[in-house]
């Protein structure tokens, strides 16, 4: 898979950016350093005057790619959902077993991220830290609905609409399907952010991982 996502290019809705990061070297730094700066200071300390000083350059530079910084951080999301699913497409792409191929897409969304070197300006590891942190924060407003209708989480909601095809697969008779796919997505992110700011409220650690809960609870709920 290392070899195929050397040439990926995860395509975002053109409606979220003025001008594709992807086409320049200051694109990319502006993505680098804003990964770099967000898991450090947050997002609610981060702003493009302070990303520009990083970065050397001027804010006005930085909102000729993007409008605000919650466009940039719809970028950030939609850019690591759009990962999320190629490695998803890949990795259970030859597994015929509709059993086997719904653990091996549980363990796909709820693992823990390593990086991956086929891109050098994007810290994966860091980025999915960002993801359990500030996610909600992207669609939690009040323009949740137009950019709904714009497009702008529609990797998202592909994303879930597989696993919840994959449910149906291995049991077309569960009445909730689509209930229990954007329960593993958003649950796994709560689950690696209880575990690692409030772990009396989990029983995922060391030993238990978000991916064997959420095995368990995909299988016991489709069992029945």
């Amino acid at each position: 898979m290392k070899y195929l996502l050397q040439d990926l290019k995860v395509r975002i809705n053109d409606k979220i950016y003025i001008k594709d990061p992807e086409s320049s070297a200051l694109g990319k730094r502006i993505i680098e350093h804003s990964i770099l700066m967000i898991q450090e200071i947050g997002f609610e300390s981060f702003t493009f005057k302070k990303l520009g000083e990083k970065i050397g350059s001027n804010e006005s530079s930085i909102y000729r790619y993007f409008e605000n910084k919650h466009m940039l951080l719809l970028y950030l999301t939609c850019w690591y959902w759009g990962w999320i699913e190629y490695q998803l497409v890949f990795e259970t792409n030859s597994i015929p077993d509709p059993e086997d191929k719904l653990r091996q897409t549980i363990e796909i969304i709820t693992r823990s991220i390593k990086e991956d070197s086929s891109f050098s300006h994007i810290n994966e590891i860091l980025l999915n830290k960002i993801v359990i942190n500030e996610y909600s924060k992207s669609y939690l407003t009040k323009e949740v609905d137009k950019e709904n209708k714009e497009g702008y989480f529609a990797i998202y909601k592909r994303l879930a609409t597989r696993i919840r095809d994959m449910i149906i697969e291995v049991n077309n008779k569960y009445p909730y399907p689509a209930s229990l796919a954007s329960t593993v997505i958003e649950g796994a992110l709560h689950q690696h952010f209880l575990r690692d700011h409030f772990s009396s409220l989990t029983d995922c650690n060391e030993k238990v991982t978000p991916s064997k809960f959420f095995t368990d609870l995909v299988f016991d709920s489709i069992k029945k």
